[in-house]
């Protein structure tokens, strides 16, 4: 037991060095220019990049809203062109489609999102610790349910009844 302690206290340390040697700033990045941004963010390890992403979210949650809204609103001018807007047409067409289905239709669909519901539920429940750790950082990085291959595929047709 005392393994196991000493083990995990190590295991936290080695996971804080990198934090510490960081005192980059959310501001102190987005005051680079894109490409800087992107050369500082490839230099780093993954693990460097997964310290660094905890510590701007803490930035963020200690943040007013105001604050908050300034950022985001900052952080969306940097986005590609029409990143948005194509966002909001795929919400559109969703929303559109739903609007055409009849009640039954409806109903069914929902009915369907219920058993995937309970279905996803069941399959959570019955993993170890182990693999929910796996799972939750698979979703953290975007890799779940086929994400990654469909953007790398160029699909972006592909929706969800989520």
């Amino acid at each position: 037991m005392q393994k196991l302690r000493l083990l995990l206290l190590a295991s936290g340390l080695a996971l804080l060095l990198p934090v510490t040697g960081y005192s980059q700033s959310v501001s102190d990045i987005a005051d680079l220019g894109p490409e800087e941004r992107r050369a500082y963010m490839e230099s780093m390890s993954p693990d460097e990049r997964a310290a660094m992403r905890e510590k701007w979210r803490s930035e963020r949650e200690g943040l007013s809203d105001e604050e908050r809204k300034a950022l985001r609103e900052r952080m969306a001018a940097n986005r590609p062109e029409g990143a948005g807007q194509k966002r909001k047409d795929r919400h559109a067409k969703r929303r559109e489609h739903w609007e055409s289905l009849s009640e039954e239709e409806r109903a069914a669909a929902r009915a369907r999102h219920k058993e995937k519901k309970a279905q996803r539920r069941q399959k959570w429940e019955s993993m170890s610790e182990e693999e929910r750790a796996e799972a939750r950082n698979n979703r953290r990085d975007g890799k779940r349910h086929g994400k990654q291959d469909r953007r790398q595929a160029g699909d972006e047709t592909s929706t969800s009844a989520d």
